[in-house]
């Protein structure tokens, strides 16, 4: 019966859409032209008590598309090195890094019974351009991610904690940070998850959405 309810109760927290987070690192700031580096994700779950989770990471890194520009400042910025030896023998295609993504998110969607997967990133306008740019350059029809809409922990933490930069709205939450850590797409991705999460629960310990959705939930099973 508790998964009953935590299906339910996912599905209904979002109006249907789950949240997946989502970070890429990029050779610059503009989708059409610069490259992808690194992708990650992280699928979220929650328990029986109506808090939400990071569930399973899938992070890769990425080839640059065929006439991709990568700006030597966003590789100085993120420590990429596009020469290593162990990042050229594991880097994917963006087409195979996308499919490698979209496949368990298309699972979890199906498992939640939600209709489409919702962006969620620190400054997710960024990330969110890229990843339509992407799903466009490969030609992917079935993109698991709603187009437009988004979740913004920026600002989200602005309103929360009164932090904006991810580091300290992290450490506003409670929740370590480590700077000689960031600017990797797992990490960032695993620690904005943690926060998009506490935010989340707070809101929901402070007598939110939570209660009411969850006694309708109970009801129906």
């Amino acid at each position: 019966m508790s998964e009953a309810i935590t299906r339910d109760m996912m599905a209904q927290r979002f109006r249907s859409f789950l949240p997946v987070v989502v970070d890429l690192e990029t050779g610059g700031f503009n989708a059409e032209r610069d490259a992808i580096l690194e992708i990650a994700a992280v699928t979220l779950t929650m328990d029986a008590e109506g808090n939400l989770m990071p569930d399973a990471t899938y992070a890769y890194h990425v080839q640059p598309f065929t006439g991709a520009n990568v700006e030597q400042s966003a590789l100085d910025f993120t420590g990429i090195k596009l020469d290593d030896p162990l990042r050229q023998r594991v880097a994917l295609s963006e087409a195979e890094a996308l499919g490698e993504i979209f496949r368990p998110v298309r699972k979890a969607i199906k498992s939640y019974g939600c209709t489409r997967a919702v962006l969620v990133g620190h400054n997710a306008a960024f990330d969110h351009g890229f990843l339509n740019a992407a799903v466009n350059r490969c030609g992917i029809k079935r993109n698991p991610f709603h187009p437009f809409s988004s979740f913004d922990t920026a600002s989200l933490s602005g309103l929360v904690y009164g932090q904006t930069v991810l580091a300290r709205a992290c450490r506003a939450a409670g929740i370590p940070f480590d700077n000689q850590e960031a600017h990797s797409a797992r990490y960032d991705t695993e620690r904005t998850a943690e926060l998009f999460c506490a935010i989340v629960n707070r809101y929901k310990d402070l007598g939110g959405w939570a209660l009411a959705q969850r006694e309708q939930g109970l009801e129906d099973i």
